[in-house]
């Protein structure tokens, strides 16, 4: 049976991975979420991570296969009065069979239970069927647009991006 925890340091090669497989190269292309034909280099590194997790205003929820096998995560921050949702990863091999809409049903059901009653997310603005994903699930563009500016150990754009904000109270 599938589940969702917090995951933990010693996830973080398997995180590692499944992050930079899921937006990334060649097996990114399998999955519909791919950013490689927007940013070359790798999405996440393992140090990266141990910055998140060491966080005490963090957390990354996993989403596990019945072998234990991590198959999805969805980074949280807490941010003020709001909770920032980010780097919502599933394995592109698995795409399109509900583990996404669970892990963000985590993620809202977490920021409940801390008491944050908003959430945000940044979406790049070309990505026209992810934003439409997340405004089926009540997301709404805040009208703010901010430019994509990423240090080099996270990618290398190939054209300047824009990222729309978008918020959902919960």
């Amino acid at each position: 049976m599938s589940t969702i925890t917090k995951a933990t340091t010693t996830d973080i090669p398997e995180l590692t991975a499944l992050i930079n497989s899921a937006y990334r190269g060649e097996t990114s292309l399998k999955g519909w979420t791919t950013e490689g034909h927007m940013i070359d280099g790798q999405r996440i590194g393992p140090d990266d991570l141990m910055e998140q997790m060491t966080d005490p205003e963090a957390v990354i929820l996993k989403h596990t296969d019945d072998n234990g096998a991590i198959t999805g995560c969805v980074y949280l921050k807490k941010q003020n009065e709001k909770i920032y949702l980010g780097t919502l990863t599933v394995s592109p091999l698995l795409q399109a069979q509900g583990v996404g809409r669970k892990l963000l049903a985590a993620g809202e059901e977490y920021a409940r239970e801390i008491g944050i009653h908003t959430i945000v997310m940044t979406v790049i603005t070309v990505r026209t069927e992810l934003l439409a994903w997340y405004e089926r699930r009540g997301y709404q563009k805040t009208g703010e647009i901010v430019p994509l500016d990423i240090p080099e150990r996270f990618g290398v754009l190939k054209q300047p991006l824009d990222m729309f904000k978008l918020e959902k109270a919960v």
